[in-house]
């Protein structure tokens, strides 16, 4: 049965047209319903959100009739409750309010966000279920960044589920001068549902979770015992003891749910999206820029942006994932030494020097960390690291016997090089093959 919320200054008439179980009681003070502040993913204009390179290029405006519809709060209510979740779902003077701002104020927002939620929702609910988490936080990115992988807000937050760096940290995303995982779509997905889970074994109560994922936990705990709910507590009885912008968290993410849920019904046309082309992953084996890799395989700067947002400076370090349309996978294995020995653009060296008070920043917040993780002094990345991999590297290459594989079925010169470690242009000299063809049972030598 839901509980009850008494509005402070509510007159009994208004009162009286609310049913009851759509109440929820509060603690004593009562709540203050203006006294929050909008999540900074609400503040997000339609303009700012089409200059997302994946909103730009894959969405465009619904065929349809805007219109602007309002409706009593029994049908809100009823609405709300048809919800199929575990996480309560109440309707209040507060997030009334924030329905309300998403059906008119927010309406061309929202429409975009609806068209973006086709890129994003997948992954957020894959994450989300290898936890055992209500699908339904898959909307607290709409309200973190507005489904906007390169989000940063004011307090230094940054992603689509806006991590902190300490935060990030604990939860095992990097993040370094040239690389931020907090940005990547899917490590912070997988990040973000193991950090809601623990909250909720904390809280026992979706509302608090919540909350806390805002604030952080301590907030919420002091909170709790300040208003001495500590073994029967949620969102509503501590209320006026959160932090403005948690205040209005909660209440957003409920509206947030209930407009992504019942856009059609307040007259809101989504956007329309094309889904972007299939992708694929390759290692780097050299740190690399995102200039030498778009001269060579016929994609922009942008496009590897959008494909590699956790690359700070445009810099894949040595042995980490690069991520491209499938159909350039094949031109970059092809072209890899050209790749590594080019230097379109800026140079690696230039590059880095454009980014040295970068480095300074990043190290001071690593030393103010309260968590573990990667910090300037360790940094993988340092010359004196890579001069000693590729030291032994190369003695390694030396003292290597020569090794052979067999051709399969299906196998390709790009697969196998792949799958080796290597590139189609070392497969053709190594083996004096001339074009790309090879025949199962073929041995083909890749060492």
């Amino acid at each position: 049965m839901k509980k009850t919320i008494v509005v402070a200054c509510l007159s009994v008439l208004y009162a009286s047209s609310i049913m009851a179980q759509d109440v929820v009681e509060t603690d004593s003070v009562g709540v203050n319903s203006d006294a929050f502040d909008m999540p900074e993913g609400m503040l997000i204009g339609e303009d700012e959100l089409m200059r997302d390179y994946n909103n730009a290029s894959n969405l465009s405006e619904g065929t349809g009739t805007s219109r602007t519809l309002s409706y009593d709060d029994s049908v809100l209510v009823s609405r709300l409750s048809r919800i199929p979740t575990t996480i309560e779902m109440p309707l209040n003077d507060v997030t009334r309010k924030f329905i309300d701002t998403y059906s008119t104020r927010m309406k061309s927002s929202v429409s975009i966000m609806l068209g973006s939620a086709n890129f994003y929702n997948p992954i957020f609910e894959e994450a989300l279920e290898r936890y055992g988490l209500p699908l339904e936080l898959k909307y607290l990115p709409v309200i973190e960044s507005a489904l906007r992988p390169a989000a940063t807000s004011h307090a230094g937050a940054a992603g689509l589920w806006q991590f902190m760096i300490g935060t990030g940290k604990r939860y095992g995303l990097e993040v370094n001068t040239l690389v931020d995982e907090r940005r990547d779509p899917i490590k912070s997905s997988d990040a973000a549902a193991h950090y809601l889970s623990d909250l909720y074994d904390m809280f026992g109560d979706w509302s608090l979770a919540i909350a806390a994922y805002n604030c952080g936990e301590g907030n919420v705990q002091k909170a709790l015992v300040r208003s001495g709910s500590q073994d029967n507590g949620d969102f509503w009885t501590i209320y006026n003891r959160l932090p403005r912008e948690t205040r209005g968290y909660v209440p957003a993410f409920i509206a947030a749910t209930y407009i992504m849920n019942y856009y059609c019904e307040h007259g809101i046309v989504p956007h329309e999206a094309t889904l972007p082309l299939e992708s694929d992953t390759v290692v780097v084996q050299k740190e690399i820029s995102f200039s030498q890799i778009a001269s060579k395989c016929n994609v922009t700067v942008d496009e590897l942006r959008a494909l590699n947002p956790q690359y700070r400076k445009d810099i894949i370090p040595i042995d980490y994932v690069l991520r491209l349309p499938a159909g350039a996978i094949e031109d970059f294995l092809v072209n890899e030494d050209s790749i590594y020995g080019g230097r379109a653009g800026l140079s690696i060296s230039s590059t880095r020097r454009a980014i040295t008070d970068d480095v300074e920043t990043v190290q001071a917040q690593n030393a103010t960390s309260s968590y573990s993780g990667t910090n300037a002094s360790s940094n993988r990345y340092s010359r004196s690291s890579r001069s000693s991999r590729s030291t032994k590297s190369s003695r390694s290459r030396k003292q290597s016997r020569s090794v052979s594989v067999s051709v399969k079925s299906g196998d390709t010169l790009s697969s196998i090089a792949k799958r080796n470690g290597t590139t189609v242009e070392k497969l053709r000299k190594m083996n004096g093959i001339k074009g790309s063809i090879i025949k199962p049972g073929q041995k083909v030598r890749v060492k």
